[in-house]
């Protein structure tokens, strides 16, 4: 990762964060973009190396930005991790649909503005074009239908991507962690939108984040297509492959289990 130039949505926190971390640990350029206030005291030591640029995914605008910026200062690009990302906890029956509007315009949408404006660059550098999606990309989790919806439509959204130009040297890595510790499910918003506060797992027994970033910069460079993420991942989506309607019940038994399930 030595002297790339990498832009990071969503890097205020979790695996965002994290990537930012390790990818400035190996010698990267970086624009970091979120909402919230980037204070990394980690980062010190690379801050010469380093853009921070307040971006609001949802926002076509700074998404356009973003990347002007970033080729302003650093001349070119090589990797965009479209990280930016929330959740969700409801069941859809008792929802706000405002709730999957947001999601679907952070998840989704986000990562079709950025992609959009830095596809060009990415495809002069024949760089990596990464969209950090989820184990819900490939199976419907109960009380998650924006969170599962948005994912779903990311992965379309970036195997179209990588099918036209697939001539032109463009990598697309589709990255699926599992269950993550981080502060996503904090953040998560409810049926009427306003915040989760706490999560419902244990977090101690997740993956951590800087777990997850390594794989995915190493899935980066092998340029591997798509990489899932923890055993329980993994199952999941090989399982589903061949006994959909018995995983069905295995996914909502297993969500149902958490604090506070929204369903029984």
């Amino acid at each position: 990762m030595k002297d790339k130039v990498i832009i990071i949505t969503g890097a205020s926190s979790g695996i965002g964060k994290a990537l930012a971390l390790e990818c400035a640990r190996q010698g990267a350029r970086l624009a970091l973009a979120s909402r919230s206030p980037i204070k990394h005291q980690e980062l010190l030591p690379f801050s010469e190396n380093i853009l921070y640029i307040p971006t609001d995914v949802t926002r076509e605008e700074d998404c356009k930005v973003l990347i002007e910026k970033t080729i302003e200062r650093f001349g070119h690009l090589d990797i965009l991790f479209n990280n930016a990302g929330i959740s969700m906890r409801a069941l859809f029956i008792e929802l706000d649909l405002q709730v999957i509007r947001r999601l679907m315009d952070t998840n989704f949408w986000g990562t079709v503005y950025c992609t959009k404006y830095a596809l060009p660059y990415l495809l002069q550098s024949k760089g990596s074009l990464v969209g950090v999606s989820s184990i819900a990309g490939y199976k419907g989790l109960p009380g998650r239908t924006g969170y599962s919806a948005s994912k779903f439509a990311m992965q379309g959204f970036l195997e179209v991507i990588r099918i036209e130009n697939i001539k032109k040297g463009l990598h697309v890595l589709i990255a699926c962690p599992g269950f993550t510790s981080s502060n996503i499910r904090n953040v998560a918003l409810s049926k009427d939108g306003t915040t989760q506060g706490e999560t419902p797992l244990d977090e101690s027994k997740l993956m951590p984040a800087g777990t997850v970033a390594k794989h995915i910069i190493s899935g980066v460079k092998r340029r591997k297509d798509r990489i899932i993420l923890t055993t329980e991942g993994k199952l999941t989506v090989l399982l589903n492959k061949f006994f959909p309607k018995m995983m069905d019940k295995i996914v909502y038994n297993h969500m149902a289990k958490e604090p506070n399930s929204p369903f029984k």
